[in-house]
């Protein structure tokens, strides 16, 4: 039986990736393990295309689906422009679901420049809650373009933002009365508010402005589970440094109260970047400037067997995720 969660990585080499239908001419960069986009040549542009779906929350749903999709493209150095959405409704569902949703994708999109361009919309029967599928698309100049695999050994990894901050915030939203009671609501709102950090567009345009290998943004698994499919994508190992992986109290309270991991915690909302070492000062300055908190956490190695958090001068494997940290709690 197959976990909650993202499917591993050897069912998916075995189930998936063997039936991707005709070969593509035009395909740049295509499906793989730790490639959350496609890019397609479109002359002196290359087109970005990525597809998620929201299944872990139900509140602000519309919000995670187009700044979700829109991070996916982002990580390429490409600017998200159109977003196409599915919308699958619970039998029982009212309207006011349905506008509510719709109004929470329009801001988003507005906010970010996008437009919706189509989609599809139904009610749909044994579902328990809404489900948002989103496929976006961007574009970049193909000089400028930056793939996921693109890591070399000995490059910086730069963490923006802190880990867990979409898991921390969904957490808060769904077990609000729980929590509240445990930690008061200030700290629950506050929680709640790192929603407001999830897009990385900033991050990611800024970070390849200065020139940087690959990017990625830890959805599913979190930061942990981010850092192996970086470094499956690139075929290297990675070292990385406990205390240096920044993560907000309000994540390591409540992850705490409900005896979950951090570091694979669902972190849409953080931007791991692979940097050149020589580079990897200017990439945090330039981050810092723009008010992005940017932390190098450790760096890319050869052997791709040795993947390692150190902790108190002590390597341990950093084993990758079965799933999300989340589904313990929803």
């Amino acid at each position: 039986m197959l976990p909650p969660g993202k499917i591993p990585p050897e069912k998916l080499k075995e189930l998936v990736f063997s039936r991707l239908g005709a070969p593509g001419e035009r395909v740049l960069i295509g499906a793989d393990l730790g490639i959350d986009a496609a890019a397609i040549d479109f002359g002196d542009k290359v087109l970005v295309a990525s597809t998620d779906p929201i299944t872990g929350a139900e509140e602000n749903i519309g919000f995670y689906a187009v700044h979700v999709n829109a991070n996916d493209v982002a990580t390429f150095g490409a600017r998200p422009k159109w977003f196409l959405v599915s919308i699958l409704l619970p039998e029982g569902s009212d309207e006011r679901t349905l506008e509510q949703i719709m109004e929470d994708l329009h801001a988003s999109a507005s906010k970010l420049g996008i437009a919706i361009v189509g989609g599809h919309t139904e009610v749909t029967p044994g579902l328990k809650r809404p489900i948002v599928v989103g496929t976006m698309l961007g574009e970049v100049e193909k000089g400028k373009l930056v793939t996921s695999n693109g890591a070399k050994p000995g490059d910086a990894i730069i963490l923006t933002k802190w880990a867990g901050l979409e898991g921390t915030s969904i957490i808060a939203s769904e077990r609000s009365e729980e929590l509240e009671r445990e930690f008061g609501k200030d700290f629950v709102e506050r929680a709640k508010s790192f929603i407001d950090m999830i897009s990385v567009v900033e991050d990611a345009l800024t970070a390849s402005e200065v020139g940087v290998h690959a990017m990625h943004d830890p959805t599913e698994g979190g930061i942990a589970n981010g850092l192996h499919e970086m470094a499956d994508a690139a075929g290297l190992g990675f070292a990385v440094y406990a205390d240096k992986i920044p993560i907000r109290d309000e994540t390591r309270r409540i992850c705490e109260f409900y005896g979950l991991t951090p570091l694979a915690l669902i972190s849409s909302g953080a931007l791991m970047i692979s940097a050149p070492g020589e580079k990897a000062g200017k990439v945090v300055a330039a981050l810092m400037e723009k008010g992005i908190n940017a932390s190098v956490v450790g760096e890319f190695v050869k052997d791709p067997e040795r993947r390692v958090l150190i902790e108190n001068g002590e390597e341990r494997p950093l084993e990758r995720p079965e799933s999300d940290e989340l589904w313990k709690v929803l």
